[in-house]
């Protein structure tokens, strides 16, 4: 209770903060080893969902889940192929839901890891931009550049990827001739988003929605720092 100009507000007590998270104990939950429901011996989403009540006996107010989507696992699940789907390890998108809406009802909220620097090379616009070639459309929403040297055979600068090696592999023509390069700050098989690109930006934004839509309480933003590229490369 708080009294203003003489006047007394009653503030709920239960009321949801915007800034909730300042002051959240979170719980990060690596999928792959947390739990295995099935069996398998690969950690997955029913397994979380049946541990539920042990973290919030832990009195942890949020559970953080490393990436689970569509990915065919070059980096673990940081190479997302699609951001709206499980990858069929883990479980089904009727899962995903049923753990948010469990954790709800034990008073946990759920934060999901969001990648949003880089996906897989075999996410659907990073194949159309191999098949439509350099100049197109498609290639503009990731860093596709010809390289330097008489014939190309240079990446276009010097970059290093995190995991070693250049930031740069280049690609080949329909005909097999050496094509353009393509910039990934990870590995290969994470060609990195053009975040100049207003398609790139409005993908992730109906993809926050779809998941917000579906009860998820915050994200978590991998490689943030990277999303913005020095001009000109």
């Amino acid at each position: 209770m708080t009294e203003t100009l003489g006047t007394t507000v009653l503030a709920a007590p239960d009321a949801p903060r915007a800034d909730w998270w300042r002051e959240a104990v979170i719980y990060q939950v690596y999928p792959r080893s947390f739990a295995d429901a099935n069996g398998d011996g690969m950690g997955d989403l029913p397994g979380i969902r049946s541990r539920l009540p042990y973290l919030r006996d832990l009195g942890v107010d949020a559970v953080w889940l490393s990436p689970f989507y569509a990915s065919p696992q070059a980096d673990a699940g940081y190479d997302v192929s699609d951001y709206r789907a499980v990858d069929p390890m883990f479980g089904t998108l009727d899962d995903a839901l049923a753990l948010i809406e469990d954790a709800h009802a034990h008073g946990l909220r759920v934060i999901f890891d969001i990648v949003p620097n880089h996906c897989s090379d075999q996410h659907e616009w990073f194949q159309r931009a191999l098949r439509d070639g350099p100049g197109s459309r498609m290639r503009e929403r990731f860093h596709f550049r010809d390289g330097k040297g008489e014939h190309g055979e240079d990446p276009p600068n010097n970059w290093e990827s995190v995991f070693g090696g250049p930031a740069w592999t280049r690609t080949k023509n329909p005909d097999g001739t050496p094509g353009q390069w393509y910039l990934h700050l990870f590995a290969p098989e994470q060609p990195d988003f053009n975040w100049d690109h207003p398609a790139v930006r409005d993908e992730f934004a109906s993809i926050l929605r779809f998941w917000l839509d579906n009860g998820v309480d915050g994200f978590r933003i991998d490689v943030a720092h990277g999303l913005v590229k020095a001009a000109g490369l």
